[in-house]
């Protein structure tokens, strides 16, 4: 008995040493799971630069673009924005302060992000009413995006300036505002500066919104009303829907935006997801 005992506790043990193996085989075979901020997004954008003469002097008024990316432990965060004029950095810098300076975990970041994209637009609207500035108040325009480790979205956007978002090929995009207008001219600088500006929105509402990225999320367009003026959302998404390259989208849809004659201020900026 104790013999056939024995016999039966070495064949067990046989037996597990042989499916480890296995499993140890099969371990180093599978292909190592690719870390999802590993996610490949690009980026391109342009900018239509206004001219004009206001007492006899020349003012030039052109929106702000930026690009910005952070590597948090191991979450991979992009922060993208186009801002008027009357916006400038102010936004950009309360989340340089109160944000990207932090060391916070992924399940913060998705959390905080949000808050902190509403606090810095409420905290700039606030001020200009504060400065008795309402109709700059009442112009001002601005939308953001962060993509966090490729898989989730933060949007922002205040005034007439617009994110959509190209799924599958439809356009998709929260709210619709109402846009008036003035002239705009062509010019190869990008970065910000200071000018006098001329839009006119509707509304000041600050719309935030989460999204998650999947399989069939193809770019994003963060535009101005100088696009949205001229072209519906999904007249912008097919336009640029085949041209892989977000550089060139971008100028195609600036561009387009100047032939269809657009009177507002011109910028946008596009996001591909690989």
């Amino acid at each position: 008995m104790r013999i056939r005992y024995l016999h039966l506790k070495l064949k067990a043990f046989r037996l597990k040493r042989f499916l480890l193996r296995v499993l140890g085989r099969k371990r180093r075979l599978m292909p190592a799971k690719k870390p999802s901020w590993m996610t490949p997004v690009t980026h391109g954008y342009q900018v239509v630069e206004h001219h004009m003469i206001i007492d006899g002097s020349d003012y030039s008024d052109f929106d702000s673009i930026v690009v910005q990316r952070e590597q948090m432990d191991q979450t991979e965060l992009w922060y993208f924005g186009i801002f008027d004029p009357l916006v400038g950095d102010k936004v950009t810098k309360y989340m340089q302060t109160h944000f990207f300076s932090k060391k916070l975990q992924e399940a913060q970041i998705w959390r905080k992000g949000k808050e902190m994209l509403k606090r810095a637009y409420l905290g700039v609207r606030a001020k200009m009413g504060e400065e008795n500035r309402d109709e700059e108040t009442c112009r001002m325009g601005s939308a953001s995006v962060m993509v966090i480790n490729g898989e989730k979205l933060i949007i922002a956007n205040i005034g007439n300036y617009r994110v959509v978002v190209c799924r599958d090929g439809m356009a998709h995009q929260k709210t619709d505002t109402y846009q008036q207008s003035a002239k705009r001219h062509w010019s190869h600088r990008i970065f910000s500066g200071n000018g006098v500006a001329t839009r006119h929105s509707s509304s000041t509402e600050l719309v935030i919104r989460s999204e998650s990225i999947d399989s069939n999320t193809e770019f994003l367009i963060l535009a101005s009303n100088g696009i949205w003026e001229v072209m519906k959302n999904q007249e912008a998404v097919s336009l640029i829907s085949h041209i892989e390259d977000p550089q060139e989208a971008a100028e195609c849809l600036a561009n387009e935006a100047l032939n269809r004659m657009s009177k507002s201020n011109i910028s946008c900026l596009i996001i591909r997801f690989e």
